[in-house]
């Protein structure tokens, strides 16, 4: 089914219902794998998706098709990571890279963390990170979002996300080497 009349289903108030829960049951795993590489946290992460979830379907009716609805809902999950991670971090009064270096600290406790030694270094590595590259890191790495599609995401130029990313994999390279 083209994307456009998809759409149409999810405005239609006959098939909304049906057409949303496609919409959940499509991008749910995507979505949610995208949060918890930002937030780390499990719990942290179904609440985000959670809020994204009904963002999409209080907002759908603004959605103008300028991207492609991929982009769009992982541009609000996104920015429903952020927004968790400020408010976090602001509470507890330290920076984004210390509540972030948090929480992969108390990884290795989360029962849904499967990763072994290997991951947990690559999780310290990605937390040393400025937040713009941390998240095009884990973009490219781990969801293999082309840079095309992350460009319409984040609203940033296709050259500046291919220059962060090549940063980002300096940077933990020189990390894995030295730790």
């Amino acid at each position: 089914m083209e994307e456009k009349e998809f759409i149409a289903q999810l405005l239609d108030p006959r098939t909304q219902n049906q057409a949303f829960q496609k919409l959940m049951a499509q991008y749910q795993r995507p979505l949610y794998s995208h949060i918890r590489a930002m937030v780390i946290d499990h719990d942290d992460a179904d609440d985000v998706l959670q809020n994204t979830f009904v963002k999409v379907f209080q907002h759908l009716k603004g959605f103008k098709g300028e991207s492609k609805l991929f982009s769009w809902m992982y541009r609000i999950a996104t920015n429903e990571a952020i927004t968790l991670l400020n408010q976090r971090a602001k509470r507890g009064r330290i920076t984004s890279e210390e509540l972030y270096n948090k929480k992969v600290d108390n990884l290795k406790a989360d029962q849904y963390f499967d990763g072994n030694e290997i991951q947990l270094k690559l999780q310290n590595a990605i937390a040393t990170l400025p937040d713009k590259q941390r998240l095009v890191f884990n973009m490219k790495y781990f969801e293999e979002i082309k840079y095309e599609d992350m460009s319409e995401i984040l609203g940033t130029s296709v050259g500046a996300l291919k220059a962060s990313y090549h940063h980002a994999v300096k940077k933990i390279e020189d990390y894995m080497n030295k730790n």
